[in-house]
């Protein structure tokens, strides 16, 4: 990480690197709850690699230097059932500080959590929100994509889709993969002609075999 990221006061998305204008709810973090001073370095991004450094002015940011801009990352793209109460929004703030660039969320067979009509558009948008403040807080200059909830059908046709369950080989976490419901994948699922890769001997929960093979992948 490039250094001036790591040792920003804070560091916030915006629509424009040349005329940066934080969100309200940023304003309200950067001058209410963190109470930036003058000449305090923020850095900036686009969520889409573009950064650049800026430094508080009478409680705006002003940009010195000039734009940078980071090559994607490592790709690692996790299709997950829903967990049960508030471990959604841990498992994504969790992988987003990993880096992990793609979230989609699935009903499979079994899912006991399911996300429907307005709940479900309610749900992802409080999930990216989530992402963006993790994101922010680990420095990253890349947003990731949330999407979802899809049917288990839906990832089949995913290239490189890989499914994690106990019965598989162990094995390299691949580019792409599917974490079922805490019952597991339905034998109809599992036939569904993905291959499997095992996370190991224990038996996840749903959020902590997302963070397993984000580590092992991203780490």
């Amino acid at each position: 990480m490039n250094p001036a990221l790591r040792h920003s006061a804070a560091h916030v998305f915006v629509e424009s690197l040349h005329h940066p204008v934080p969100d309200p709810d940023d304003v309200h973090h950067l001058f209410r709850v963190l109470r930036l001073r003058d000449a305090e370095v923020v850095t900036v991004s686009d969520g889409a690699g573009g950064w650049r450094e800026t430094v508080v002015d009478g409680g705006a940011l002003r940009v010195v230097g000039e734009p940078h801009c980071e090559a994607m990352p490592r790709s690692f793209t996790v299709l997950t059932a829903i967990p049960k109460g508030d471990r959604a929004e841990w498992m994504v703030q969790k992988l987003t500080e990993i880096g992990v660039d793609e979230i989609t969320f699935l009903h499979c067979e079994r899912s006991v959590v399911r996300w429907e009509g307005e709940r479900a558009d309610r749900q992802l948008t409080r999930m990216r929100r989530v992402a963006r403040e993790a994101a922010m807080q680990s420095r990253r200059v890349w947003l990731p994509v949330l999407g979802g909830p899809e049917p288990f059908d839906a990832v089949v046709g995913r290239t490189g889709a890989v499914l994690a369950d106990p019965t598989g080989p162990n094995g390299p976490v691949p580019s792409v993969l599917v974490i079922g419901p805490e019952g597991g994948f339905s034998p109809s699922e599992l036939e569904c002609g993905l291959a499997l890769v095992s996370l190991g001997e224990s038996v996840l929960r749903v959020e902590t075999a997302a963070i397993v093979a984000a580590a092992r992948y991203l780490t």
